[in-house]
Formats: C-alpha cells, structure tokens, sequence
C-alpha cells in the first residue's frame, strides 16, 4: 500500500512538472514573438502637415486682352480726272415769260369803252356821264373849293370801276383785265394834281 502510495505522488509530480516546463515554454515562447514584433515593427513617423500658404488677396481675374483686328485693306480709287462744267443745255426751250399786262390811261379807257360791244349804247351814255361827275369832283378837290377827302374820292373811283367792271366781264373779258391791270395807275393819275392838270389840258 505504502508502495502505490509513493507511484501516485511520483505521478503526480510528474504530470505537474510536465504542465509547468509547457507553462514555462509557451511563456517563453511568447515573449519571443512579442519582442520580435517589436523589433521589425517601425514606429510611424508623424506625418507632416504641408506649410500652410502665405495668404494671398483674392485679386480679380483679368479679363482677356482682345486680339487687335486687322485694319481692313485700304482700297485707293484713282482720283477723278477734272473736268470743265458745262452747263447742261435745256432739251426744252423755257417757256417766254409771260407778258405784262396792257394798261390804259383814262382817254384809252373811255376810247375802248365806247368801241366794246358789250355795253349797250344808253349804257355807254350813263358810264360817260359818271366819268364826267368824277372828274369835277377831282378838279375842284384839287382846286381846294370842296370839303370832299382824298378817301370819299377814292372810294367813288371804285365803285365807277365796279360797275364797269360787271357789263365786261361776260362779253369783253380782254377789256375787263386790262381795266382791272390799269386801275391803279388811272388813280395815280387822278390823285396827283400836276398828272390830272396835264391830262386836263
């Protein structure tokens, strides 16, 4: 008994020796790993920030220079040979100025009315004796002896030409323009004292 006894510790110790020297082998063992992880293991090395950049201001783009256009090819015309102007002659003859119109004194006017034949003859005898009170009241105004004005004088000249005037303009138009172109020079005649004394005389 005391024998059995005595294997069972030698087995015992046995068994505890074994697990210890594997213990002991796997301790080691891993110690070797770890400080040959360290070894080859590098540490990292501090990655290094870029230099920041000096701060620049914010400057606006410049716009494009424009290509200069080509100027464009000058084109020289020959200078116009000088010419002598001549005027252009007319293919058409200018009509002739038209003629100024007749103009009578008082004698022509009173021969031209008793030659129409637009006035009947009893017509003509009233119309004369219109022309005769006309002209005593032009002789005395000019003489001083009446209190007629140049004004009533004038305006009695134009109704005598008025009447005139309407027994022509249907039968003797020709008659009626040139009275009508003399009236105002048979007045300058009548008003002017000197030019009615020597149409007078």
């Amino acid at each position: 008994m005391a024998r059995r006894g005595t294997d069972d510790t030698v087995i015992v110790m046995s068994v505890k020796r074994t697990l210890l020297s594997t213990v002991v082998m796997d301790a080691v063992g891993l110690l070797l790993l770890l400080s040959a992880g360290c070894a080859s293991v590098t540490p990292d090395k501090p990655v290094s920030q870029p230099p920041a950049a000096a701060a620049q201001p914010a400057s606006s783009p410049t716009p494009p220079t424009p290509e200069p256009k080509a100027a464009p090819p000058v084109v020289r015309t020959a200078a116009p040979t000088a010419r002598t102007s001549r005027p252009a002659a007319s293919p058409v003859a200018a009509p002739a100025a038209r003629a100024a119109p007749v103009t009578l004194d008082l004698n022509a006017l009173e021969e031209r009315l008793k030659n129409t034949k637009a006035i009947g003859l009893f017509t003509k005898i009233s119309l004369k004796n219109k022309v005769d009170d006309l002209l005593d009241q032009v002789r005395v105004y000019h003489g001083g002896k009446t209190t007629l004005t140049v004004t009533e004088l004038r305006r009695s000249y134009d109704l005598l030409m008025m009447k005139v005037l309407s027994l022509l303009q249907d039968d003797d138009q020709n008659l009626a323009t040139t009275i009508v172109a003399s009236r105002e020079a048979i007045w300058a005649l009548l008003a002017d004292p000197k030019k009615f004394a020597a149409l007078q005389s």
